[in-house]
């Protein structure tokens, strides 16, 4: 595997220099929680010129049960062979956006980490900011070989066993990326119970972003996580949210910030809610 190159973000005027480079490949990560067929729309009318589209529920997500969340992780070899099938070699580097601030592309970039690969950056104010700076978009879909792309799960990740167990405990920092209001557990649409998990600490993933779409400067968000921290150490943080999705953006926002070591709890408040023995906090 080639030595990362980019490794969290990614700008535009970069990721342009390199769009006819045959070492990369970019990921087009556009979704809506409340029309999933929207990206792959969004994708067909125009996209980055040479990117494959890749959706959260049926390539970023696997099967769901009912009680392991509304986007439960894929089995990684399943995973990465999506990924070679649509031409992804080991040796690349990727770059994936979407039009949501990097929320969805986040979700990308922390499942190849997931599964050993880390030369991989969001691009930095996504859709927005390449058709913003007018560079190369096309309606044309790609047409690759296979690739070769292959991984294996690494131990960034907790289940809702080890989160429920440090509830209380000092050693675990527990951070949601939800909205305000759906922390408190009002104006819940997604998920059939309101609140978030007992000890939890709320920091809204839009909060990365400044007011141009892109993510805050690596000091900002130094200065914004370590406050929030206290003396909690980067490592034991685990990231949640709804279903596993944003989570992966304050992970993001937190390795851009030289706050390296979080863990993503995959299955977040929506696998959590779903066993009704697990307690429940509201409020601020």
């Amino acid at each position: 595997m080639l030595n990362p190159v980019f490794n969290t973000l990614i700008s535009v005027t970069d990721l342009a220099a390199h769009l006819d480079d045959p070492r990369w490949i970019v990921f087009d990560c556009r979704h809506d929680l409340t029309d999933t067929g929207a990206g792959r729309r969004a994708y067909a009318q125009s996209h980055i010129r040479g990117a494959r589209f890749i959706h959260l529920d049926t390539d970023l997500s696997g099967a769901k049960s009912g009680r392991n969340g509304r986007h439960p992780l894929p089995d990684a070899k399943t995973f990465c062979a999506r990924l070679a099938a649509l031409g992804m070699r080991n040796d690349m580097q990727v770059a994936a956006y979407d039009a949501s601030g990097g929320a969805y592309a986040a979700r990308l970039w922390w499942m190849l980490r997931w599964v050993g690969h880390n030369s991989v950056a969001v691009l930095d104010g996504g859709w927005n900011a390449w058709t913003k700076a007018a560079h190369a978009v096309s309606a044309e879909l790609p047409t690759a070989a296979n690739g070769d792309f292959s991984g294996a799960a690494r131990a960034m990740s907790v289940d809702a066993a080890f989160v429920e167990a440090e509830i209380g405990s000092t050693g675990t920092r527990l951070i949601d990326a939800r909205s305000p209001d759906r922390f408190r557990g009002e104006n819940e649409t997604l998920d059939p119970v309101g609140g978030h998990i007992p000890g939890a600490t709320n920091r809204f993933f839009q909060n990365n972003l400044g007011s141009d779409g892109c993510f805050k400067s690596a000091a900002a968000l130094k200065q914004e996580f370590l406050a929030l921290l206290g003396a909690s150490n980067p490592a034991e943080v685990v990231h949640q949210c709804g279903s596993g999705v944003t989570a992966c953006h304050n992970q993001l926002a937190m390795e851009v910030a030289g706050l390296a070591g979080s863990r993503v709890f995959p299955g977040s408040w929506s696998e959590w809610c779903s066993d009704p023995r697990r307690p429940v906090a509201v409020g601020g």
